[in-house]
């Protein structure tokens, strides 16, 4: 019998509901994994072990009433708790300690979960101080960033669901990155309030499990669009896109294969690949991307700029003194490519079930101080839409690689029932063992 920490969310929900697993059980066994594996892998920031086993015997007292019922999260150090400090891995919030839950946290603890812990993360989710975390399959790669301690912390078994958030591609990234699933919704169909933000315009809240069932069961509990009455996809007759990107050039030995192989094992399935060739003006949409991250982030760290200009890493300062130059005119024009690419790309997606494409450029950098290229996340990320990650193959160097699907703004629904359909012929390889 598996210890409750191997299960998947969806299996150790199935084991609650039918009462041979209760949620403190569950959460003994998270504790007792990361005692024994987080010394190496550094994925938490704050844990409080009795206050997580008295909300479980709480939890436990109550029947289940949501898919997430006494399920643990861990919870991204940028997100506020009201029964935890909230640091931001900054040296202006060490200690902090906000009054209220932000939303999201908020809406999985009243639903049932039990909120494990912080995890580590870059500062503000954006730059600055990298998190201590490391790969758990090979320690001295990077596990990504900036969602580096949530991703690794689910990779490693330490806790079944983690929160991310994503930027520029923070959440999607660290997924393949560690082998694990992930969702990025579509933009604001899940409450941003209580996360300290970088970006306003891209800004996601994202979430990890070990399955695509796992996605679909936070997905339920946040009610995502579409999701209600949704019916299971055949992965025969899907009609899946193909699509490289326009920055294809930075594509990776290791992302290329697991690209060509996830279109092969759905063709072989029964799905109707495609290229897809995106129209010429989104090979703007990076650099528009980055314009409007630079202007917004000097809009949302103007206070602490002023507060505490001597300990704000440079990082941001220079952000908020526009060290790139960025005018009023590169705004306006990167928020307007941004307005028309995005129903241009509904009206090609929607034709399709699904767009395949890179999730990374290949296996997870070596060392801590680069968290990997985000490339082939940002133009998704500007778009709005939702994308899913799933693992697909190993590199040479023997770390995972995935893939993402991506589907038109608020398909977020339809996007988790494919990706049920999709995960079952494309995550099919034995994964390597984190290490021991």
């Amino acid at each position: 019998m598996k210890d409750p920490c191997f299960l998947t969310a969806a299996e150790a929900g199935r084991q609650i509901r039918s009462g041979s697993l209760t949620s403190e059980a569950l959460i003994r066994s998270c504790l007792d994994r990361i005692a024994a594996r987080d010394p190496a892998i550094k994925a938490w920031l704050h844990i409080d072990p009795a206050q997580a086993l008295a909300q479980a015997r709480e939890v436990d007292k109550r029947p289940p009433s949501s898919p997430v019922h006494g399920l643990a999260f861990g919870v991204k150090d940028v997100f506020d708790t009201r029964d935890l400090p909230t640091t931001q891995n900054s040296p202006l919030y060490q200690g902090h300690q906000p009054a209220k839950d932000a939303a999201c946290v908020g809406v999985v603890r009243h639903s049932g979960a039990v909120i494990l812990g912080k995890t580590d993360t870059v500062e503000f989710a954006g730059g600055g101080r990298k998190a201590a975390t490391r790969n758990p399959y090979n320690l001295a790669h990077t596990p990504g960033g900036t969602s580096s301690g949530s991703a690794a912390a689910v990779a490693d078994f330490q806790v079944p669901f983690a929160f991310g958030t994503q930027t520029s591609g923070s959440h999607i990234r660290p997924a393949s990155f560690n082998g694990i699933y992930a969702m990025k919704p579509t933009w604001g169909v899940v409450s941003r309030e209580g996360f300290k933000q970088l970006a306003a315009m891209l800004d996601t809240v994202g979430w990890y499990g070990r399955s695509a069932e796992d996605l679909a069961m936070v997905g339920e509990t946040f009610r995502l669009p579409g999701f209600s009455g949704s019916k299971p996809e055949a992965v025969k007759g899907l009609k899946i896109a193909l699509c490289r990107t326009p920055r294809w050039n930075k594509i990776e030995p290791a992302g290329e294969k697991a690209l060509k192989t996830a279109a092969e094992r759905l063709e072989k399935a029964g799905a109707v690949i495609e290229e897809l060739q995106l129209p010429e003006t989104f090979a703007g949409l990076n650099d528009a991307q980055d314009t409007i991250l630079q202007g917004e982030a000097a809009v949302a760290f103007l206070p602490d700029y002023l507060a505490s200009n001597d300990r704000l890493h440079v990082e941001f300062r220079d952000k908020v003194e526009n060290k790139t130059g960025i005018t009023p005119k590169a705004m306006a024009d990167a928020y307007d490519l941004a307005g028309a690419s995005r129903p241009a790309f509904d009206r090609i997606a929607s034709k399709y079930d699904a767009v395949l494409t890179p999730s990374a450029p290949g296996e997870a950098p070596e060392g801590l101080g680069w968290t990997g290229d985000w490339v082939f996340n940002v133009m998704w990320t500007l778009l709005h839409v939702p994308c899913i990650a799933i693992p697909c193959t190993v590199g040479s160097k023997g770390l995972p690689v995935g893939i993402q699907i991506v589907g038109p703004r608020f398909g977020d629904g339809r996007l988790l029932r494919v990706a049920a359909a999709v995960a079952a012929a494309i995550d099919v390889e034995e994964r390597p063992r984190t290490v021991q």
